[in-house]
């Protein structure tokens, strides 16, 4: 039976695989992203923004949940949205599996913390969940627009104007916000020369 030193440290080995665990989005340096970089970057968009939001969140349960909700991917590895694949079909379960065996890696009332943020999060019907989602799907768009533009794939022009919107649409604030970063969004493709107009009548 392992004791808490020794699940702590079993887990922060795990996790220590997200500093290398590479997203799709690129950094403004010219390297890729690691997926405990985005967690970081949302934790502090949550610091900045919570204390502006239409339907006030706990903010302590929102950074747990930031903290935690990509924590599967140490296992089950990142997998980008617009992926058709074997791998992304199988995404759900292979995350699944994951949280269960880090559950199972903890103390029974961290594990079980540990678990219930996960899927809180998952679920996106609390607060803090919908708060940490629109996040989630804000920083990948500001990072875009921090990274130079051939890092882009074409199919991402037109996700600024789809992948934002739903997750923000429950609090004024967000949605102010995703007009904002779709106005960089916006400046940064004209400057590339991208018709603007044309991935907007192609959705």
């Amino acid at each position: 039976m392992n004791t808490p030193i020794q699940s702590i440290l079993q887990l922060l080995q795990l996790s220590e695989r997200l500093k290398f665990e590479l997203r799709h989005s690129w950094l403004s340096s010219g390297r890729q992203e690691s997926v405990a970089e985005h967690t970081w970057q949302m934790a502090l968009m949550a610091i900045l923004a919570a204390r502006q939001l239409e339907h006030p969140v706990n903010l302590e349960r929102v950074l747990k949940m930031i903290l935690i909700h990509d924590l599967v991917e140490a296992d089950a590895g990142d997998v980008p949205f617009f992926e058709v694949s074997e791998r992304r079909a199988t995404k759900t379960q292979r995350e699944q599996a994951a949280i269960d065996h880090i559950r199972d890696l903890l103390d029974d009332e961290t594990g079980q913390e540990i678990y219930d943020l996960w899927y809180e999060f998952e679920e996106r019907q609390t607060n803090e969940a919908k708060f940490a989602t629109a996040l989630d799907h804000l920083e990948v768009q500001i990072q875009h627009n921090h990274a130079n533009i051939s890092t882009w794939e074409t199919l991402e022009y037109g996700l600024v104007y789809t992948k934002m919107d739903v997750p923000c649409e429950h609090d004024a604030f967000l949605q102010k916000l995703c007009v904002a970063v779709k106005q960089q969004s916006e400046e940064k493709l004209r400057r590339a020369g991208v018709d603007i107009e044309s991935v907007k009548a192609n959705l």
